[in-house]
């Protein structure tokens, strides 16, 4: 254990985060979303939400100028619940974010540098977040 660092945030995924370079994606993705299908680098964190990894993840990554981040279009095109709770839990707005439709989303998704499963059970509960620039004035 680290002290400064958020408990959700592994060894492991700590390792990915830091190796990721400016403009490089991570996908934290509900338990429905075909992690192992699309990422070459998956990380497991079952029992979480996606927005509590978010979060996590937001502790230590800035992100990347608009858009910040892309979540997945739900069918009929309406923000979700859980889709308002990942903007608020990545510091973004509906103007910062890009709303993805569901296939082409997946194809984003494969180009990610990571992907982190969650637990979420939610469907569209799933956030791509491209790292900024560490030390960057506006992280």
């Amino acid at each position: 254990m680290l002290e400064g660092i958020h408990p959700l945030l592994t060894g492991e995924l700590l390792l990915h985060l830091d190796r990721m370079g400016h403009s490089d994606a991570v996908v934290v993705a509900d338990s429905h979303f075909p992690a192992w299908a699309l990422g070459t680098r998956v990380v497991d964190l079952p029992g979480t939400s996606t927005p509590a990894v978010v979060a996590a993840v937001r502790s230590v990554l800035p992100l990347d100028d608009v858009p910040g981040m892309d979540l997945m279009a739900s069918a009929d095109g309406a923000v979700l619940p859980v889709q308002r709770e990942l903007m608020a839990a990545a510091g973004t707005d509906e103007a910062t974010t890009a709303f993805v439709e569901r296939f082409a989303y997946y194809d984003v998704a494969r180009a990610a540098y990571l992907i982190v499963r969650t637990g979420e059970t939610r469907t569209y509960g799933n956030a791509l977040l491209r790292k900024g620039v560490v030390g960057h004035p506006s992280s």
